[in-house]
């Protein structure tokens, strides 16, 4: 499948950018909270040592499943900055993702984070273009900066992008639940 299949069967794809630090995985998390049951996907949440930033792990929202992508200690042919990136610890998130969208019924599909440490897996990018072409609403943060697949995604017709920032991110988990739940 490529990005040019995609067709807008749901009207409810929507992928969240903007600059890092504005608060794209809160929403994400507190869209979950708002949607309470149903909803498949995984959040980043960074992996800390005292007041230091030293990885990301990934976090299922189905099943509380905690794996890390990345760390300062992996070595990785693979990486982002400083990090290493263990693209394989995205398998089980897929996998969830997979079998949600051909034997469940989630109510959405809530991904944090269509970026750089997820890209390196081939999987990763089949996943995303079938939820974007389900009958599911999808919610997915996506990297800012130019990146040709993130850039694809930001221009089929079946999506929004929607910004965010310091003005809209507290009321963008409600206006979302509320797209959704409408339909």
């Amino acid at each position: 499948m490529n990005c040019e299949t995609i067709k807008a069967e749901a009207g409810k794809k929507v992928l969240l950018t903007g600059k890092p630090g504005l608060g794209k995985t809160t929403v994400i998390i507190k869209l979950a909270r708002e949607l309470k049951n149903d909803v498949v996907g995984f959040y980043t949440e960074e992996i800390r040592k005292g007041s230091r930033r030293v990885g990301f792990e990934l976090v299922s929202l189905a099943s509380g499943k905690r794996l890390p992508l990345a760390h300062v200690s992996f070595a990785s042919s693979k990486r982002v900055g400083k990090y290493g990136v263990k693209p394989e610890n995205l398998d089980p998130f897929l996998d969830e993702l997979g079998l949600a969208l051909h034997y469940g019924n989630p109510r959405c599909f809530l991904i944090d984070e269509i970026g750089k440490m997820e890209l390196y897996s081939p999987q990763f990018k089949d996943i995303i273009l079938e939820a974007l072409n389900s009958r599911y609403p999808v919610v997915a943060t996506i990297m800012a900066r130019p990146e040709p697949f993130c850039d694809s995604l930001k221009k089929l017709n079946a999506v929004a992008v929607w910004r965010i920032s310091q003005d809209n991110r507290d009321r963008l988990p409600y206006a979302l639940a509320e797209k959704i739940l409408s339909g």
